[in-house]
């Protein structure tokens, strides 16, 4: 469809409609056959058909029936038929028309003369509408408020034709006199509208003459009035911003929600000034806390954000009322929620954040919100946020959270050992109490990797002869008694292997872990058929006091090497403090007791898997310790592992720094830009509003808030020839890029010296591009030039393409002409921008993510970090890797990178590059993503850019 659509109806295309019935149908007198008949017309001319010989039927038949559906229906018909031949002259027929037109707005009936007024606003053609003016401005003072209501709105509609000036050359005046005698709602707003978009300085007498009483106005109106105000209010240095500001203002106690959000927007766009940013946040707040749908309130934190990044300061006073959503049962909501307050964090403010946090993750062992899990999991992680920025607050929360180390959330339970050995290090004071609880509560942990990470801190940081004597025990008593199992069960699981053995189940189980009796005893192999009645093995009886001996039965040897260390270290602690030489050896025997039974059971077929290489020579390397220790390797191993953590630590707090630093630079002023000073204004007759505004305004413009400085440089790499200098008709585009949209400002120069007819841009799209609208035809006169603009929508990240040709005729040549143009690749770099995650994260979801696209290193940078540094640049990602792994040089290097798109689609590249003897580069970059767009595109950018090149 080349025209223009104001009509949308949905048409099956499968039932057949003939002309012919419609035809006869509508010659008929049945009322329901005609309607029926009028509904599949205007569906056949919706989609295409033109339907020639059934305008004269309509007019004979049609045109004189009084039944009000199909009055409707004929005016859908006319409103969607072609009114003009080829050359652009109005049709003669159209003249039938109009008398009709004239009557329906004369008629007795209200609902004719509102349904034909409406349709009015949808009509283009002058010559039908200039016989018909009369009637409509007659209609302006119709007792009844439905006609007065369409009367507004096709004047409205009129004027702001080409020509419509013309037509109705007083109608601002008119509308205004109407505006000031109607009481209707909607036909206030309407005349309201008129005048805010055809005469705009009588909007605004209107709004000034009634600002008392816009509190009173409906609620559309309201609406209205809200809008012109912004759109008043953009032309800067507004002398009177301040008498509408205070319109706005009284408009925020509003009853309607839509008003007062509307409002706040308003107010903020308007003014940046304290109070008005505090009556704004306010009202973002309540209505956060009024309102239950969860999409509202993820578009009011995007608010409340953007008044953050804005007006910090004054948001910090808002931070309890924004924590008070948390009640939502959504976990996007909660989530954006703890987002926004840890970046609200003062000292002022902390600790009653923190104890907010803490009821919520009480709140969560009940058991009755959905999904408990993981919305602790977010607590945690905000409470530790908190305590890393403000140690003083971690004592208050740290043993709470230490009650949920064995939580069967697994990623919760990591969270909060994360959050532990961070703490224990940066608030030595908390570091006693802390180790006593973690041994207390160590039973309970059920996750290998918590396990391992509290087995370090307790290794790391029990210095006392009672803290390390407690380690020791707690380690031993989790392990249970040893050996970890005996030969003759060896011996019979490899019997029970074969193929050969039919036998129970509960025999088949307990050959792999022990099984606990009723007794607490622990059963064998061979006493396991007189156990069958006992109830099966549970996670409240293996796994309560002997977690770590169930964790290495399974096969976790990694687990085992830990174990091996800590107890290394604890006993090279112990030989420190105990002054009893004879009890530190029993403690070292005792370590090397528990290390030979981890080999033991590693060598043995006991387990379907045997040790794997790596946890042998480390366990082997504790025994050998133990048996020979050094002075310097004593310091490595009490003092260095520390003292790498530390450090780390610190790493990270400075790149944090250096962030937030970056962030926060501001722009500034030219040297000669005018200075207002505060104390030498006027103040007469200024509210403190106004005041306030004002002060803000000369701060702006200060410090350089008000100057947009446009990278030209940049802006015209954006600019591409789309055809060559020697074709008759030139074009260049500019491609302007916002997220979603992609426009393309095109202009076309006529080179020749005669005119072009019908020239049209035909533009078509590859990938996820979708064009908005069909550019029109135009005349190009001699050596002119035209600007025309295409909108394409975009739904995913990937690269896509716009190709297409310029068309158009001349008087000399029969045929059409046609320039192809060149094509327009979109790139994927304009919609992807550097993100951070934690590590746990990226891990999880790069085994999450399906899609994979391995791309082979291929360049001729020698440099493994200035490779790494170029595909950085390149794709527009954030190395997650810190800089400190980075550093030396060894000859090769892994780095892991991480994007975000604006659809929310997540980038994850990996990087594992290694320098040759040659001096080349080898090695692979993959990249991973849900989506196979965001892959493919990526890796072909890396693949072109990786060679070094711009």
């Amino acid at each position: 469809m080349d025209k223009p659509c104001t009509l949308l109806v949905h048409f099956d295309k499968g039932s057949a409609a003939m002309a012919n019935e419609i035809k006869a149908d509508l010659e008929g007198s049945d009322v329901a056959a005609k309607v029926e008949a009028m509904k599949r017309a205007v569906m056949l001319l919706l989609n295409g058909e033109t339907l020639p010989t059934l305008f004269i039927t309509v007019v004979r038949y049609v045109l004189p029936s009084e039944d009000h559906t199909i009055q409707k229906l004929l005016l859908l018909y006319l409103e969607i038929i072609d009114k003009r031949d080829a050359a652009g002259r109005v049709l003669p027929e159209m003249i039938l028309i109009c008398q009709n037109l004239r009557n329906n707005l004369q008629h007795p009936n209200e609902y004719i003369r509102g349904v034909t007024l409406r349709f009015l606003c949808r009509l283009s053609e002058p010559e039908v509408l200039e016989p018909l003016v009369p009637s409509i401005l007659e209609n302006l003072e119709h007792r009844h408020h439905f006609i007065r209501r369409h009367a507004l709105s096709a004047i409205s509609a009129i004027y702001r034709l080409p020509h419509g000036d013309q037509l109705i050359p007083d109608a601002p005046e008119l509308v205004e006199r109407a505006l000031a005698s109607e009481q209707d709602a909607s036909a206030r707003r309407n005349a309201f509208l008129m005048l805010c978009l055809c005469g705009q300085e009588r909007a605004v007498a209107y709004l000034f003459s009634n600002a008392e009483r816009v509190t009173e106005w409906p609620d559309l109106l309201q609406m209205a009035a809200v809008d012109l105000i912004r759109k008043v209010c953009r032309s800067p240095n507004r002398a009177d911003k301040g008498r509408y500001i205070k319109i706005i203002i009284s408009l925020l106690s509003s009853p309607s929600t839509a008003v007062v959000y509307e409002c706040a927007g308003a107010l903020v766009s308007l003014s940046s000034a304290p109070t008005a940013v505090r009556a704004a946040a306010n009202t973002y707040c309540q209505l956060l806390s009024s309102q239950s749908d969860n999409n509202v309130r993820l578009i009011l934190l995007d608010r409340l954000n953007e008044l953050r990044m804005a007006h910090r300061d004054v948001m910090v006073d808002v931070v309890m009322d924004v924590l008070r959503a948390l009640s939502s049962p959504n976990l996007d909501v909660k989530r954006k929620v703890l987002d926004l307050v840890l970046d609200l964090l003062t000292p002022r403010n902390v600790e009653e954040v923190v104890l907010y946090l803490k009821k919520e993750v009480v709140k969560t062992q009940s058991g009755e919100l959905e999904k408990g899990g993981e919305y602790r999991q977010m607590l945690v992680q905000a409470i530790h946020a908190c305590a890393v920025e403000y140690p003083e607050v971690a004592g208050s929360v740290v043993h709470l959270l230490m009650d949920f180390l064995g939580d069967t959330n697994v990623a919760a339970a990591v969270d909060v050992v994360l959050f532990v050995r961070e703490i224990i290090e940066t608030n030595p004071k908390l570091r006693v109490s802390m180790i006593q609880r973690l041994s207390d509560t160590f039973y309970q942990i059920r996750a290998s990797r918590v396990c391992s990470i509290a087995l370090w801190i307790l290794g790391e940081y029990s210095l006392s002869l009672s803290e390390v004597e407690s380690a020791i025990t707690t380690i031993k008593q989790c392990l249970g008694d040893l050996p970890l199992f005996t030969l003759s069960e060896e011996g019979e699981t490899t019997d029970s292997s074969k193929p050969t053995q039919p036998m129970v189940n509960s025999v088949t189980v307990s050959s792999r872990r022990p099984v606990v009796l009723a007794d607490g005893t622990y059963a064998t192999q061979s006493a396991a058929t007189e156990a069958i009645s006992t109830p099966p093995v549970t996670a409240g009886s293996l796994a309560s006091t002997l977690n770590l001996r169930s964790l290495i039965l399974s096969g976790d040897f990694f687990l085992a090497a830990v174990v091996a260390c800590t107890l290394t270290k604890l006993v090279l602690r112990l030989e420190e403090v105990q002054p009893s030489k004879a009890e530190a050896n029993k403690a070292c025997t005792g370590a090397l007791l528990v290390m030979t039974s981890i080999l033991q059971l590693g060598l043995s077929s006991y387990l379907p898997q045997p040790i794997d290489n790596d946890s042998y020579d480390r366990i082997v390397l504790c025994v050998r310790l133990l048996c020979n220790t050094g002075d310097d390797v004593r310091k490595i191993w009490l003092q260095s592992c520390r003292q790498s953590f530390a450090k780390m630590l610190a790493e990270k707090q400075f790149r944090e720094t250096e962030e937030m630093k970056a962030k926060s630079q501001i722009s500034h002023a030219q040297p000669d830009d005018l200075i207002d000073f505060y104390h030498l204004k006027s103040r007469r007759g200024m509210s403190q509003l106004e005041l306030e505004d004002e002060v803000q305004d000369d701060l702006k413009a200060a410090t350089g808030g008000f100057s947009k400085e446009t990278d030209d440089a940049n802006r015209l790499n954006r600019i591409l020839q789309l055809t060559g200098f020697s074709d008759p008709v030139y074009a260049e585009a500019f491609v302007t890029v916002h997220h979603y949209d992609i426009v393309l400002d095109v202009t076309v120069i006529n080179r020749t010296k005669e005119t072009l007819q019908n020239l049209c841009l035909e533009l078509a799209t590859m990938g996820d591009l979708k064009l908005v609208d069909r550019p029109q035809n135009y005349t190009l006169a001699p050596e002119s030039s035209k600007q025309i603009r295409a909108n394409i929508k975009v739904s995913s990240t990937e690269t896509g393409v716009i190709f297409g040709n310029i068309v158009y005729e001349t008087s000399n040549v029969m045929e059409r002409s046609v320039v192809v143009l060149n094509d327009i690749h979109i790139d994927i770099m304009d919609y992807i921008s550097p993100a951070t995650c934690a590590d746990v994260t990226f891990r999880n979801m790069w085994a999450e993510f399906e899609w994979e696209n391995k791309v082979a290193v291929n360049t001729v940078i020698q440099d493994e970090k200035e490779f790494l540094n170029h595909v950085i640049k390149s794709t527009n990602m954030k190395c997650l890797t810190p800089p400190s792994a980075l550093d030396g040089e060894c000859g090769f290097l892994a780095a892991n990178l991480y994007a975000k798109s604006v659809f929310g689609e997540d980038a994850l590249v990996n990087i594992s590059i290694e320098k040759q003897v040659d001096g080349k580069l080898s090695g692979y970059i993959r990249i991973r993503s849900k989506t196979q767009g965001i892959a493919l595109s990526l890796g072909d950018k890396i693949t072109l850019k990786q060679k070094g090149g711009s």
